[in-house]
């Protein structure tokens, strides 16, 4: 009978771990990927997530009502995430309600999740009190300007019909809706609960001379995403592991982050196999590519582009502002940002989308004149313009711009071409970047060089913050007729119209030089051989959780 039982335990044993075994992975199909993404990182706060480096660790930590998949043509696409059904009906007023349907799923700390997380979250992010730089995400949300000029969350219409089901009323017809704001790491669900638990622990902990994030030590955080934090040595590394509350697949077991300062140490880790992703490839690597035939970079939704202060003199007088970007040789700027660089033809980047397999950017055209060709007219058509203008030298014109990347090189460029053509002097002037926000929300400088990035991959997030009422409207540009466009941009059913409202607006407002695009970047990753199934959102940031071995 000893005996027996003894058996019957070691046979328990080897069922045991054997079942062990299996729920955590066999050890050869475990996956365990080191990636390099970027630096160390800045916030793990949805609501402040701004570098895609950030995105990339924060996105796979959290995950939206739709997330990102690449379909087997390798074509990345918009799927299903927290919602598991989506319902849209268009109101008599103009708005718009979408309806979504929650999976049954859960938090890493096994609490249900709910639609009031997904309210706390939005409301959370557009509130005053917060100062999040993506607040502007749900700008469409019905009752947005009001909780930006009262404070009042309760105003936007955002609300948990029950737990499993959330509404939301747009104030018109986005079509980007679902597919950038709702795959947004900024608008991913919060746990009000988990937040002010880490709050308070976070101020218990403060010494007083420094308060201490909410999410100071990650490996506290309650996730919902593929992954949890298991380590974090700040400066140094990041290590995930999967989230077996996770309702999906999983494809790495573990995801270590590895940081570096700049692309060619990132591109140093690679090489020396330390990691088997990279996000982004130094300048000489791209070169190496395009001279080996296999440049492959893609767009980035970003355009270089100088704001014009429309409400200042000189550049009150529309014409004095198509005179100075009249005289802008862009090419030669765009050779200076390296060899992705592009000579910009509008302010709307190549590769964001416009009718069928056609670019918003290539049905548009080159609005701006860039072929070398035509620079001796257009620096002609610059001296006449600004001498009708009774322009003279004496407002000491000066043009701000951040240190980073290419932009001094530019800046300096700049004002070589505006002394050679148009015999005027501006003084460049680096700034950091809370300074040149400071100045440009104080509508206290003439012109600043910007990376002018969008919110969503469309050709409305680059033209919307020109329009008089909007808060991001900077350069303060008023026009009525611009206006209107957007206006029917914004309530337009059919596609075709809304596009070629869009190609009209772009027009109107480069027309008038509000803005002054000079150059568009690409940019380009690097997956071993081995691996395959990353995808990247056109914002810049990636999904890592379906990456696989290579079959």
């Amino acid at each position: 009978m000893i005996r027996l039982k003894r058996w019957t335990a070691l046979a328990l044993a080897a069922i045991l771990s054997a079942g062990l075994l299996s729920g955590c992975g066999q050890e050869e199909k475990q996956l365990n990927l080191s990636v390099c993404a970027g630096g160390d990182v800045a916030t793990f706060d949805p609501a402040y997530v701004t570098e895609s480096s950030d995105a990339t660790v924060i996105g796979s930590l959290y995950e939206n009502l739709m997330r990102l998949s690449t379909d087997v043509s390798g074509k990345t696409t918009v799927t299903e995430g927290i919602a598991r059904k989506v319902d849209v009906e268009e109101n008599i007023d103009g708005t718009v309600t979408y309806t979504f349907r929650l999976r049954s799923t859960r938090w890493s700390d096994g609490k249900a999740l709910t639609a009031q997380d997904f309210v706390y979250a939005w409301q959370r992010l557009v509130s005053p009190a917060t100062n999040s730089p993506n607040a502007a995400l749900l700008s469409m949300v019905k009752g947005y300007d009001a909780v930006r000029a009262g404070g009042d969350v309760s105003e936007l219409s955002v609300t948990a019909k029950n737990d499993s089901t959330l509404v939301v009323v747009l104030s018109g017809k986005y079509d980007w809706f679902l597919s950038d704001v709702c795959t947004a790491v900024a608008t991913s669900p919060l746990r009000q609960d988990v937040v002010k638990k880490l709050k308070e622990k976070a101020q218990s902990l403060s010494d007083g001379s420094s308060a201490l994030k909410w999410w100071h030590d990650p490996t506290l955080l309650v996730t919902d995403g593929p992954y949890c934090v298991s380590s974090y040595v700040s400066g140094n590394s990041l290590t995930l592991t999967a989230n077996n509350r996770y309702y999906g697949n999983v494809g790495p077991t573990q995801l270590q982050f590895l940081f570096a300062d700049s692309d060619e140490a990132a591109w140093d880790l690679y090489t020396k196999g330390s990691v088997d992703f990279v996000a982004s490839l130094p300048e000489k690597e791209l070169k190496d590519l395009y001279a080996a035939g296999q440049w492959s970079a893609t767009p980035e939704l970003s355009t270089y582009t100088i704001l014009f202060n429309c409400a200042q003199l000189p550049f009150e007088d529309a014409s004095v502002r198509k005179a100075f970007s009249l005289a802008i040789d862009r090419t030669a700027l765009a050779a200076l940002a390296g060899v992705t660089g592009q000579a910009a033809g509008g302010l709307v980047p190549s590769g964001v989308p416009g009718s069928g397999d056609q670019d918003f950017r290539t049905a548009g055209g080159d609005l701006l004149g860039t072929a070398p060709e035509d620079y001796a007219q257009n620096c002609q058509t610059a001296v006449d313009a600004l001498s009708k203008t009774g322009y003279d030298d004496r407002y000491h014109l000066v043009y701000l711009y951040v240190d980073e990347g290419p932009a001094a090189q530019v800046a300096h460029a700049l004002v070589q071409q505006w002394r050679d053509v148009l015999h005027v002097s501006v003084t460049p002037k680096a700034v950091t970047q809370s300074e040149l926000s400071a100045a440009l929300a104080s509508g206290d400088f003439f012109m600043a060089g910007i990376s002018q990035t969008a919110m969503a991959n469309d050709a409305e997030a680059f033209l919307s913050p020109y329009t008089s009422r909007n808060s991001q409207n900077v350069v303060q540009y008023a026009n009525s007729a611009y206006d209107t466009l957007l206006t029917i941009i914004d309530s337009a059913s059919d596609s075709a119209a809304r596009l070629a409202c869009l190609h009209d607006a772009e027009s109107l407002l480069l027309d008038d030089a509000a803005v002054s695009p000079l150059f568009f970047t690409g940019t380009a990753w690097k997956l071993r051989e081995t691996y395959t199934g990353v995808s990247r959102d056109a914002r810049g940031w990636f999904r890592l959780a379906d990456i696989s071995a290579a079959s």
